[in-house]
């Protein structure tokens, strides 16, 4: 399912297959396709697997999408709030849908599961650095949940998340765990480090 375009890296893959859809979020895309946050740290877990290029990307897609409804996003530019929503909601489809067409019904979950818990701590928390920390560690651990599959650890913490028992430093630790027993600790911090210029500045209320 990869285009081949993913050679040239996820962002431009994702922008090429935007601007291939038309309608109205092709006139918005930005000429620049902007910094990569976790397409790296899913290639690096999935390594060995055919479908890790695909995964990137749809990673990707789906984090444009947070980004869309709560940071600054890097593809679609557009100062149009409902637009803005409205490309955030089809990014997230986009990514899940084609996600479910590898057939990989867990790590969908994981990414429904990972869309929930961002949109839970946004609406529950009113400080912009806690909530991002805590959508911090939600996205590594969904990342390396998707790339090499879950583990014990990432239930728990999910649960803990669930019933308000874990702050980010314990989703971050977990993920940061992890990564270092898959051998992608680099990859997890630069990730952790992208994600943070991702979401700050915040250009929209």
């Amino acid at each position: 399912m990869s285009e081949p375009a993913l050679a040239a890296g996820t962002l431009p893959a994702l922008r090429d297959l935007l601007a291939r859809e038309g309608e109205a979020i092709a006139p918005t895309l930005a000429t620049d396709a902007g910094e990569e946050v976790v397409a790296p740290l899913v290639a690096a877990c999935a390594r060995a697997r055919p479908e890790a290029a695909e995964l990137a990307l749809v990673m990707e897609s789906i984090l444009e999408g947070y980004l869309l409804h709560y940071g600054r996003a890097r593809l679609v530019l557009t100062v149009d709030e409902d637009l803005r929503l409205l490309a955030g909601d089809h990014l997230y489809a986009l990514g899940l849908s084609r996600l479910a067409q590898l057939g990989d019904l867990d790590a969908v979950r994981a990414l429904a599961d990972l869309i929930t818990a961002c949109a839970r701590a946004h609406s529950q928390e009113d400080d912009r650095a806690v909530v991002a920390h805590v959508a911090a560690g939600l996205w590594l651990l969904t990342t390396l949940a998707v790339g090499a599959g879950r583990w014990p650890g990432y239930e728990e913490a999910l649960a803990a998340r669930a019933g308000d028992r874990a702050d980010g430093d314990g989703l971050v630790a977990e993920a940061l765990r992890r990564a270092a027993a898959l051998g992608v600790e680099i990859e997890a911090k630069a990730a952790l480090i992208a994600f943070g210029r991702a979401v700050a500045d915040r250009p929209h209320p």
